[in-house]
């Protein structure tokens, strides 16, 4: 059977079955929209800015409660992770405004995000530091 006669279209033919697109699609895997690669990857992994990640656990808890950071918020956290880090600390509870955040501070990973209804208790387990920022 000679590939000339088939119905279907060698790996080699394709191109010429549209002669309009110019565009490579390695330029648009690289910037979509007018947004660059790292922005998409740093989207899709839940980095912040700050280089913080949420879990998917923390990530539902603000979502269950509806609750939106700020940029301010965001960079307030990242600060304390890093004042954190920075003592040694490897579980820290940081508070931001009225909102309690629990995090993996190896990792740079929220694990848990509380607000002030269910802080009520003021009880907090598996941590080995606090910072209020």
């Amino acid at each position: 059977m000679k590939i000339q006669d088939s119905q279907y279209l060698s790996a080699l033919q394709i191109p010429n079955q549209f002669p309009g697109r110019r565009t490579s699609t390695r330029e648009a895997a690289l910037q979509k929209d007018g947004v660059s690669f790292q922005d998409i990857l740093a989207e899709k992994s839940g980095r912040t800015e700050g280089g913080l990640k949420f879990s998917k656990h923390a990530a539902n808890r603000l979502a269950d409660r509806n609750i939106r950071l700020t940029d301010e918020q965001i960079g307030r956290l990242s600060d304390g992770t890093q004042k954190a880090g920075a003592k040694g600390i490897r579980e820290s509870l940081v508070l931001v405004d009225q909102l309690a955040f629990i995090v993996n501070i190896p990792n740079q990973t929220v694990v848990t995000a509380m607000d002030q209804a269910e802080t009520q208790a003021n009880i907090f387990t598996n941590i080995d530091g606090a910072v209020i920022v």
